[in-house]
């Protein structure tokens, strides 16, 4: 343990970690669930992290969709997670040893609303939710709760062609209902959609949109975007209605950048590309489309169907909060970027993990004091972590990395509070082992606890702590004082 020269941490920091239903609940026939987005991805072995990646941001063809959804040689492995649906009990106590006063997770929209279009919620999901909500409240852990995180019943990818339908609006706004109503009274915290700004980078996932089923699937997607922004609002606007104390936020996975020199070009390449990542904040935390963005779309042949009354309904129910996940920086090239969200350039100057994500603590004070003094609204940090093949030997396993990464990080999280950043919550990532979201690894692992299963789902499940598990309590412990 070190001291932290930037503990300016306040008496009520919440500390703690996050997870998402959709990678490490399982029991995916249970209690009347049906399969998401999440759910027909297949691990497919032999492949690079590299290639991976690309199939990541590639997305599904629908007829792959389809096919997935019955085959059965692939292991899929969202669909079985950690078990997490049946241990939970067990992990909340484990991460409320380590001091936990927050844990973020998700509830799953495939086991509320089955397929989405149903009028009538699925009554044994809602008491499931009840049971894990008050098990955290009597351990005193406050809930985040994401409404969605990459949950979107497969039946509105199929039938409804993804949230490019308006039709999704209000299916989604009765599911929104339905958890504020039957949970509102023990849930503060909302994340409505995690990272709504992933559209280019996870769009299957993000927004149950198929690469093959628009001809202009960019259009398709800021449609599909705007169409979560409005069933977002109408969320907020409902939550007014019950509760002064409710917190509704959004979320955007960081992906402003560095421009790779101090040419010109570069630099107002970064400035253009940091635009378009903060138009999504812009819309829901000012409550309008900025013109650089109406710029944008007309350069780029994107026509948005929108009304009057949606436009008024965004400026009126703007979000409290922001959150946001960060794991590492990126640089944008003018010789050899475009601007665009998934057109970027590794940073030479800074260490990778296996999977090519270029660790730099010191972006992280960067990006929250952008936010800040961009929005001058509370930051909620819903993920940070450093996801590494770890060694399970002699029942032990040593992760000084992972130490060394989130002391470094939360370090700038401390530097950015002093300079006066209201950040009021650190939501480690994956503080228990779960399923990767971009890679279906299970091997790509961030927590403090082991969980012993492999890629293939083989394995005891069995729950170990690492090194970092005893070091995390201390931090908490501490209130970020020692790292």
């Amino acid at each position: 343990m070190r001291q932290n020269k930037y503990a300016s941490f306040p008496e009520d920091f919440l500390w703690g970690g996050a997870i998402a239903a959709s990678q490490a609940d399982g029991a995916y026939k249970k209690d009347g669930k049906k399969l998401n987005t999440s759910d027909v991805q297949p691990y497919l072995k032999g492949l690079s992290n590299e290639e991976i990646q690309q199939l990541e941001k590639q997305g599904m063809t629908l007829e792959e969709v389809k096919k997935n959804i019955t085959d059965d040689t692939h292991y899929f492995p969202k669909r079985h997670g950690i078990d997490f649906y049946h241990t939970y009990e067990k992990d909340l106590e484990l991460l409320a040893e380590m001091g936990f006063k927050t844990f973020r997770t998700s509830i799953d929209w495939s086991r509320v609303f089955p397929d989405g279009d149903e009028t009538e919620p699925n009554e044994n999901a809602l008491s499931h939710y009840d049971k894990m909500i008050d098990k955290m409240k009597s351990l005193g852990i406050e809930p985040i709760i994401t409404m969605l995180h990459y949950e979107t019943p497969i039946n509105i990818t199929l039938e409804y062609g993804g949230w490019k339908n308006k039709a999704v609006i209000y299916m989604f706004e009765r599911y929104g209902k339905v958890l504020l109503d039957r949970f509102g009274d023990r849930v503060k915290y909302w994340i409505v959609i995690n990272q709504i700004n992933m559209i280019q980078i996870e769009p299957f996932l993000s927004l149950a949109i198929c690469r093959d089923q628009y001809e202009n699937i960019e259009e398709a997607e800021y449609q599909a975007v705007l169409n979560q922004m409005i069933a977002s609002a109408k969320i907020q606007a409902y939550a007014k209605t019950l509760n002064d104390d409710l917190q509704i936020g959004t979320m955007v996975a960081d992906g402003t950048v560095y421009p790779y020199s101090c040419k010109p070009n570069d630099v107002v390449l970064a400035m253009q590309h940091n635009r378009m990542q903060y138009f999504f904040t812009d819309v829901q935390l000012r409550g309008e489309y900025p013109e650089y963005a109406i710029n944008y779309f007309k350069e780029n042949n994107i026509q948005l169907d929108f009304t009057k009354d949606e436009l008024e309904l965004l400026k009126n129910n703007t979000m409290d909060y922001l959150a946001i996940s960060y794991y590492f920086s990126q640089m944008v090239d003018s010789t050899r970027n475009l601007n665009k969200a998934d057109s970027t350039t590794p940073n030479p100057n800074l260490e990778a993990s296996p999977w090519g994500w270029n660790v730099d603590p010191q972006g992280l004070y960067n990006s929250l004091s952008q936010y800040w003094d961009r929005y001058q609204k509370p930051i909620v940090i819903a993920e940070n972590g450093l996801g590494m093949y770890d060694e399970l030997e002699n029942g032990k396993v040593h992760d000084d990395y992972r130490i060394s990464y989130l002391k470094d990080h939360i370090e700038q999280i401390g530097r950015a509070i002093y300079d006066g950043a209201d950040v009021i919550a650190y939501c480690a990532w994956g503080p228990i082992d779960i399923v990767s979201c971009s890679s279906q690894q299970m091997s790509k692992r961030y927590g403090f606890i082991y969980v012993d299963l492999d890629d293939e789902g083989n394995g005891s499940g069995r729950r170990i702590k690492k090194d970092s598990f005893d070091w995390y309590k201390q931090v908490i412990s501490t209130n970020g004082s020692e790292i």
